[in-house]
């Protein structure tokens, strides 16, 4: 959708954000105001809590903002049994051809551009605490051995407002890692009569470069 963004520090001229914003809006219809909130959370090392029913679009908001700034796109399903070393890696045991072993750091998802940590309130407090470092430092340390993340790193995380069974509340540390709580609404009859017309008009929102 537009050139390669390298680096949230680079400014980028108003109307080339508003470029992108109505670019990523033909896909995502009706959230102006979280497609705004997004991208300047992305433009000044921020991240994001995205708060809304299932259905209003926040995995398609996510990879569609991906592939407008041309970033690599991670999505984490955040369950009950999730483990820190599914989100940050984990030590690799490797044998050498002469019979020596070897100890490597495999990369988690959390080493990409842009996580999508869906429904993050789903995974115990243990695990939410292992994105803390990576949001706060762009860093994840394993092994007393310090990996810098990709730059840009933002974490887009999502929960579900209504559902609390089976759900962690996020720590206030947690909590204190985003930038911004955005909530996503229903899109009004207008806003689903658009979708419906350019759905006709062959445009498909899941045919997205992640």
């Amino acid at each position: 959708m537009t050139d390669h963004f390298s680096a949230p520090q680079e400014r980028l001229p108003l109307d080339a954000v508003l470029a992108v914003r109505d670019e990523v809006g033909k896909v995502v219809v009706g959230q102006q105001g979280v497609l705004t909130g997004s991208i300047a959370a992305l433009l000044v090392n921020g991240h994001v809590l995205l708060e809304g029913v299932p259905g209003v679009a926040k995995t398609l908001l996510a990879k569609s903002l991906a592939a407008a700034f041309d970033m690599e796109f991670t999505r984490v399903q955040f369950t009950p049994d999730l483990m820190p070393s599914d989100v940050i890696g984990q030590q690799m045991v490797a044998q050498q051809p002469g019979g020596q072993v070897s100890f490597t750091f495999r990369q988690g998802p959390v080493f990409t551009n842009l996580l999508l940590a869906d429904e993050i309130n789903r995974t115990p407090p243990k695990t939410q605490a292992a994105l803390l470092e990576a949001m706060e430092e762009r860093q994840v340390s394993f092994d007393g051995t310090t990996h810098r993340l990709p730059d840009p790193f933002l974490v887009l995380a999502t929960q579900n407002p209504i559902e609390y069974e089976g759900t962690y509340p996020l720590p206030e540390a947690q909590l204190d890692r985003f930038l911004f709580k955005l909530n996503m609404g229903y899109p009004t009859a207008e806003q689903e009569l658009t979708m419906l017309g350019r759905h006709d008009q062959g445009l498909d929102p899941h045919d997205v470069r992640a």
